[in-house]
């Protein structure tokens, strides 16, 4: 390893709901809150399922789809809400932009706005996100691939779907620190995973089946 290439420091992180106090009973209220609530409650309704369940099955439903289908009974938006790939997007605004464009397409086409029913309403929530230390760190391709074993699902989730979106880039931690390394096919490699095809655990063992082919050469 290059002695100017820092170790690699697994991270973990906590997460606290916040409530909002903002609550839609039909799409069209839903559309407004929408262009209006932060950054963070877009990014929460869109990576909660995937965080809390993706150990089980991965492609959960965003929080809108799930309501507009299951609420609101209206399954063709539900449809092209839910058909939104949120891996092809490199910010929480451009993701935003997207589900307000068909939200505000369809409404202009429908007809009648249906309210959900009473206590059903669509409440908006956010997550406040503390970063902690983990004793984990690696100089080589052989301790990270030791400790990637070790660290728990809510660090490789840090590092792989909230580090997408914090860097802005499309990146994700592991493979920017597999560059400065020098292994840039590895990095190249990591990138390329679609992470949202994957549960937590699969994903972790793909990551490591490649770093130790790479730690062979």
């Amino acid at each position: 390893m290059d002695s100017n290439v820092e170790a690699f420091r697994f991270n973990t992180k906590l997460d606290q709901t916040i409530l909002l106090g903002r609550k839609a009973r039909n799409v069209d209220e839903l559309l407004e809150c929408l262009k209006i609530v932060p950054e963070s409650s877009v990014y929460f309704h869109t990576h909660r399922f995937l965080q809390q369940h993706h150990y089980l099955s991965p492609e959960p439903p965003n929080d809108f789809a799930y309501w507009i289908t299951n609420v609101v009974n209206d399954v063709e938006l539900g449809e092209q809400v839910s058909s939104v790939d949120i891996v092809q997007f490199q910010s929480v605004s451009d993701l935003r932009d997207r589900f307000t464009e068909i939200i505000d397409a369809y409404l202009r086409s429908a007809g009648t706005i249906v309210d959900c029913p009473r206590g059903e309403e669509f409440h908006f929530m956010a997550s406040r996100t503390f970063v902690l230390a983990t004793p984990y760190t690696a100089c080589s391709l052989g301790e990270f691939k030791e400790n990637l074993q070790r660290v728990s699902t809510a660090s490789l989730y840090y590092h792989m779907f909230d580090a997408k979106l914090r860097l802005g880039k499309g990146e994700n931690d592991f493979s920017r620190w597999f560059e400065h390394l020098g292994e840039h096919t590895l990095a190249e490699e990591v990138t390329r995973l679609d992470p949202y095809t994957y549960t937590l655990e699969s994903l972790r063992n793909k990551i490591v089946r490649l770093v130790e082919e790479h730690d062979k050469h």
